[in-house]
């Protein structure tokens, strides 16, 4: 019988070989927002390992939507050949290229995680951060200024104007970035969304801002092409963003044009207990699926191929997108393939290592 992760997923006009993909994980190794030789070798590496489609990282809508300076950004036309570099090698090893757009909010301007990972001060090159409220990320963040109706709108316009440059880039797949804490997660979390304006209050509120940045950024990307949205499911905390709020979510979102929802979960607020475990987020993943109807992506310790091949053959999920496995193994892909009994996508020159 043949392997439901290496069968291929068709999101409207693009067939992904299989059902891997390389999650978005930070790399912090840009400068002035551009792509780097690191980003060419360390997503060319997973394309040529196996992965149906290879993310980049979180990739900023503005200068003030970066995590670090050394963030990928995609709010200048100058940023769009570094990166299209990258993809051109991504195709060329038959791998899909998609990438994350994403806005920092309260949670940005910081050193890198090698570095500390804490607030820059702006002698230290920090700038100002903005967020639904006035209300820090935790203590030694500084408040970040809350943003008000019109500055809202120049958020919206920000991703859609990044969306039009990776679709120059040559991407394949965008990612709207509303989670862990950053600026589209912190609207929708009634812990973080405090507002009373018809940015807030109940979840056709805290839900406006991404509905707006979702259909501005479907309208710059090709019809054909598919447009995933990354969510956390669950804030793990009392009160908090819930995984029926996501099934909602999810319900709104698919008519407004999302193919996929990536489902994570938590890093709204410092502190909190994740009850972290292999395959901990799947559930939300196959809670999207069953009761929304809508596409969605697995990711969160999935670290063996028997565990990814059943998350897709129990229908728990359409794609399960690794992350710190494809750190520690760029060709984990063609592992899994060798295990399930399958031919895995050999690179040309590396035959001679295929047992």
């Amino acid at each position: 019988m043949g392997s439901h992760l290496f069968s291929p997923l068709v999101l409207r006009g693009l067939t992904l070989r299989n059902r891997i993909a390389l999650s978005p994980m930070c790399q912090y190794s840009a400068r002035a927002g551009c792509a780097t030789d690191w980003h060419l070798v360390h997503l060319g590496a997973r394309a040529a390992g196996g992965a149906g489609l290879v993310m980049t990282e979180a990739c900023a809508v503005s200068p003030e939507g970066r995590i670090s300076p050394a963030d990928l950004g995609l709010w200048e036309d100058r940023q769009v050949g570094p990166l299209a570099r990258v993809v051109e090698f991504i195709h060329a090893q038959g791998a899909a290229a998609g990438v994350q757009l994403a806005h920092a909010g309260r949670k940005g301007s910081t050193s890198v995680p090698w570095e500390g990972g804490r607030p820059l001060t702006p002698a230290q090159g920090g700038w100002e951060v903005v967020g639904p409220t006035a209300e820090p990320f935790d203590e030694g963040y500084p408040a970040p200024r809350a943003l008000g109706p019109g500055e809202l709108d120049g958020v919206v316009a920000a991703f859609a104007a990044a969306a039009r440059r990776a679709r120059a880039a040559g991407f394949d797949v965008v990612e709207v970035h509303a989670a862990h804490g950053y600026l589209l997660h912190s609207f929708l979390s009634p812990l973080t969304n405090r507002r009373e304006d018809q940015w807030g209050g109940d979840l056709a509120g805290r839900t406006r801002l991404l509905g707006e940045v979702v259909a501005a950024v479907r309208h710059q990307w090709p019809a054909e092409l598919p447009l995933f949205v990354r969510v956390s499911a669950t804030d793990w905390v009392e009160g908090g963003w819930s995984g029926d709020d996501t099934v909602a979510l999810a319900r709104h979102l698919a008519p407004l044009g999302v193919d996929l929802l990536d489902c994570s979960s938590g890093g709204l607020l410092p502190g909190v207990t994740i009850p972290a475990a292999p395959g901990y987020q799947v559930p939300f993943a196959e809670r999207v699926r069953r009761e929304a109807g809508v596409a969605a992506g697995a990711v969160g310790l999935i670290t063996e191929p028997a565990q990814a091949e059943a998350i897709v053959a129990r229908g728990q999920a359409d794609l399960a997108l690794i992350g710190r496995q494809l750190l520690r193994e760029p060709a984990w892909p063609l592992r899994a393939a060798r295990e399930l009994g399958l031919e895995g996508p050999w690179p040309l020159p590396y035959l001679r290592a295929k047992l």
